[in-house]
């Protein structure tokens, strides 16, 4: 099942996909046309901890002239940075190079701590799309970015759904693609990660509590390209959904 949040008719909703509608836990239906997109978190499990991966693509490290790293190089992320399907993503002014980077998410279903990898998949509620966008002209080292590359307002879209686990048969198996303007520019699969995603919630629940609705965003291939005010920016996983965003202009 394909879960949803969005603001519709003045008031917030959690939804669910149905016929190519939403129906609203209220019993009523709106248009997917209709409504504002929210990032697809419950309130009651919103996530107290975001994680990120960086270079967890081989081809993505290469791209970046770094080979793949001996253990996850991850940071942390705020909940200001999400934002919801169809939103505006603020490209600061006078920066030469932001870039997109499509990610397939990992939602927590239920409280996480020293995991064994046979059981990691158990402790997953879905999966949902994310759109990390980066800022490169802020970064001071691949291996340590600093807060301006990725905790900006508005950098990170992430949805439209979050799809149970259950209707996801294989998460290391999924294509993702992609584009901007209707150009394909990014077309990877998850089974190319250097980490897994067993490996990932084995690690980080052996040092530290994963709790429900904590996010673990599992990087991205390479093809990464800079994007500009007014580009249409389309981030796909099969099965999980397309995430669309649109570049604007941030104010001096």
């Amino acid at each position: 099942m394909k879960h949803a949040r969005v603001a519709w008719a003045g008031a917030l909703h959690m939804a669910v996909e149905r016929d190519g509608h939403l129906l609203l836990e209220d019993g009523r239906t709106a248009p997917l046309d209709a409504v504002v997109w929210l990032p697809p978190l419950a309130p009651a499990a919103r996530p107290r901890t975001i994680l990120a991966l960086g270079l967890n693509y081989a081809d993505h490290a290469r791209e970046l002239a770094f080979k793949p790293p001996d253990e996850p190089l991850v940071f942390m992320k705020g909940e200001n940075t999400l934002l919801g399907h169809r939103g505006f993503t603020l490209r600061p002014p006078g920066v030469t190079f932001m870039h997109y980077e499509c990610e397939l998410t990992i939602v927590i279903g239920k409280t996480a701590k020293r995991v064994r990898r046979d059981d990691a998949y158990d402790y997953i509620r879905g999966y949902t799309v994310a759109n990390d966008y980066a800022v490169r002209d802020y970064l001071e080292n691949w291996y340590r970015p600093n807060l301006r590359v990725k905790n900006r307002d508005t950098c990170t879209p992430i949805g439209p759904w979050v799809v149970d686990a259950a209707d996801i048969p294989d998460p290391m198996q999924l294509a993702l693609h992609s584009s901007v303007n209707g150009t394909v520019t990014q077309s990877g699969n998850t089974r190319d990660m250097v980490f897994d995603i067993p490996f990932l919630i084995e690690y980080f629940s052996s040092f530290m509590t994963l709790e429900p609705g904590d996010l673990i965003l599992t990087g991205t291939p390479d093809g990464v390209v800079d994007c500009r005010p007014g580009d249409v920016v389309v981030t796909e996983i099969d099965g999980v959904g397309a995430l669309v965003n649109t570049i604007t202009e941030a104010s001096p």
